[in-house]
């Protein structure tokens, strides 16, 4: 758990730049339609979104291709009752299905193998009936969702290596609410209640029988709506009063100034007195809806080099981001409805490390000030065990 102290440092350490606010990139609707599109997400070039069919009155998943700008549409997932939420890794695609069944239904998770866009292979991952699986969320070979009643809500995976015969085992099944999971790898972070207010929790599943449950942030006030990519899990926070976009490094605490090699490193991404809500990240870049200009916007920051950018000045309202490498999807209502938008990002403001430089302490691919400061901060700290085997000082 941090201190005030401690998040207070992390704030005087923070230099925000704002940057390029001319020459916006290029933005264009992945396929326009008159119908609402809204909860983009992307992998590679492959964007899916769930759709309301007016002609139907229910929500289906599209997939489209971002490669073939002409007609990016590649196929339609759905039929009867809704389907929402979607979410991509490589060639799967998963949602949250209503099946009705006995003049009732529950929300289902359910996927499909999309390697061949004319005939999609579609597979149920977890249907248990009478019992409400949503928000799934997917990652190399692992599906995990929010699985069961508000309120008492827990967070369920399956790996479906074998997609006819995905396997179940249970990640948190505490007391009280775990929702919104997202994963990478072999890490699952979501949102608890157990402690009294929302908190960011995360599990190491390598084991998938003895899932690793461990405190991100465990703050007072509310933490929700987790993302992860590498050690970096992201998060928006409402500490100072309103809505921020906070996150912690769990590879080092050195980053952050912190001499705990155990204690997951938070530090500030993006504050301020309006609301930064809705974070995504991919590698060493993170987006968020922000509506410090009175309206949502998009906005970007680069974990390299520690400068915050933004992504659209239209005078609507642009939503729900999310990133794959260089290429950010969003919803977007500038056309008086709501469709998904991109933009491919270039430029110093996406800027990566070619190589690490020896000496760099703090990540940002230079070796400065900045890092002899936190070299001596540490200055001749010892974590030899037995401490006996340290010198003295």
């Amino acid at each position: 758990m941090k201190s005030l102290t401690a998040l207070l440092a992390l704030l005087v350490t923070l230099s925000p730049c704002l940057c390029r606010a001319v020459e916006p990139w290029q933005q264009f609707a992945v396929w326009p339609s008159t119908d609402d599109q809204e909860m983009p997400a992307i992998f590679g070039d492959i964007v899916v979104w769930q759709q309301f069919v007016a002609e139907f009155g229910d929500y289906d998943i599209y997939v489209a291709d971002l490669n073939e700008p002409d007609d990016a549409l590649l196929l339609v997932l759905g039929e009867g009752s809704d389907q929402m939420n979607p979410a991509i890794y490589e060639n799967i695609v998963v949602w949250q299905d209503f099946i009705v069944a006995d003049g009732g239904g529950d929300w289902d998770i359910t996927g499909a193998d999309i390697s061949d866009a004319n005939e999609a292979f579609i597979f149920p991952v977890s249907g248990i009936e009478a019992n409400d699986e949503q928000s799934p969320a997917i990652a190399g070979n692992t599906v995990a969702w929010k699985d069961g009643p508000a309120g008492d809500a827990d967070i369920y995976a399956a790996d479906i290596t074998d997609l006819g015969n995905p396997i179940e085992f249970p990640i948190a099944n505490f007391e009280f609410d775990q929702q919104n999971p997202a994963i990478y790898r072999n890490t699952v972070v979501w949102q608890d209640m157990y402690f009294g207010d929302s908190d960011i929790l995360a599990a190491d599943i390598w084991q998938r029988n003895r899932p690793a449950d461990f405190g991100v942030s465990l703050i007072e006030y509310e933490q929700t709506d987790p993302a992860v990519s590498g050690d970096v899990i992201i998060w928006q926070d409402n500490f100072s009063g309103d809505w921020d976009i906070y996150a912690a490094d769990l590879s080092t605490s050195l980053k952050a100034g912190f001499s705990d090699p155990n204690e997951p490193a938070e530090f500030a991404i993006a504050t301020g007195e309006s609301s930064q809500v809705k974070p995504a990240i991919d590698g060493h870049l993170i987006v968020w809806q922000d509506d410090r200009a009175g309206n949502w916007d998009i906005f970007g920051y680069n974990l390299t080099t520690g400068r915050q950018f933004r992504i659209t000045d239209d005078r609507a309202d642009q939503t729900n981001p999310a990133i794959s490498g260089k290429t950010v999807v969003w919803q977007d209502n500038r056309d008086g409805n709501w469709q998904i938008y991109a933009a491919v990002l270039d430029g110093p403001e996406v800027a990566y490390c070619r190589t690490r430089v020896p000496g760099d302490v703090n990540g940002d691919c230079k070796v400065d000030f900045a890092d002899f400061a936190l070299m001596a901060t540490n200055w001749l700290e010892c974590h030899l065990e037995p401490a006996e085997a340290c010198p003295p000082r």
